[in-house]
C-alpha cells in the first residue's frame, strides 16, 4: 500500500504518559526496515524518563516541548529533527498552549522500553 490515509489511524492513549496518545502510521507489518508512529502530547502533558532498546529519529511537526536526551536537555520546536541512541535516557514536558506533535521513526526489531521515573 502506498497511501496511507492517517485520519482513519486511531490514536492510541499512552499510559506511561500524561495527555500523550500514538498512532501508528507504517507499522511493522507493512513495512520491511522501519515504522513510522506520530506522538501527540497535549498541553500540560509529558513522557517520563525512559530507554527503548532501539534507535529513534524523530521531527517535530508543532509545538514546543522540553526534551531531555541522556544529561543534555533541549527544546524543540516545529521543524526540529532529534536523534535519540538506542538505549539512552529521554523524557519530553510540552510547552505552551499548543499539543506537541512528532513523527518518529524506528527500526523494525524489538523495542523494550524501560520507565526510570
Amino acid at each position: 500500500m502506498a497511501l496511507i490515509q492517517t485520519d482513519t489511524i486511531p490514536q492510541i492513549p499512552l499510559e506511561s504518559g500524561e495527555k500523550a496518545s500514538m498512532q501508528m502510521l507504517i507499522s511493522p507489518e507493512m513495512a520491511p526496515n522501519f515504522a513510522m508512529r506520530k506522538f501527540c502530547i497535549e498541553a500540560g502533558g509529558s513522557m517520563p524518563n525512559h530507554t527503548n532498546s532501539v534507535e529513534h529519529e524523530q521531527y517535530v511537526l508543532r509545538g514546543e516541548a522540553r526534551v531531555g536526551i541522556g544529561d543534555d536537555v533541549f527544546v524543540a520546536k516545529a521543524g526540529d529533527a532529534l536523534y535519540i541512541p538506542a538505549g539512552i535516557p529521554h523524557w519530553y514536558e510540552v510547552i505552551g498552549d499548543e499539543p506537541y506533535e512528532f513523527l518518529c521513526m524506528v527500526p523494525k526489531v524489538l523495542d523494550e522500553i524501560t520507565i526510570l521515573d
